[in-house]
């Protein structure tokens, strides 16, 4: 039986909320992100944009997976 309470019982499940939905979405990205993004645009031959918000810039890192197939499972 799982136990509902423990939200480490299913820790995946904020791993995977929509940014659109994030508290923090509007806050500028963090420099982990900006690190990751300016990696990942390099390597997708596309421009490196540091005006994102968090919630942006992790659409856009997601996008640039897919395209560049990092972060593929």
């Amino acid at each position: 039986m799982t136990d509902t309470s423990n939200p480490k019982s299913e820790p995946f499940s904020n791993a995977e909320k929509d940014p659109d939905d994030w508290t923090t979405g509007d806050e500028p990205m963090t420099g982990a992100q900006a690190s990751y993004l300016k990696t990942l645009s390099e390597e997708a031959h596309e421009e490196f944009d540091d005006s994102l918000s968090k919630a942006d810039a992790s659409k856009k890192i997601d996008a640039l997976q897919a395209k560049t197939g990092r972060g593929a499972s």
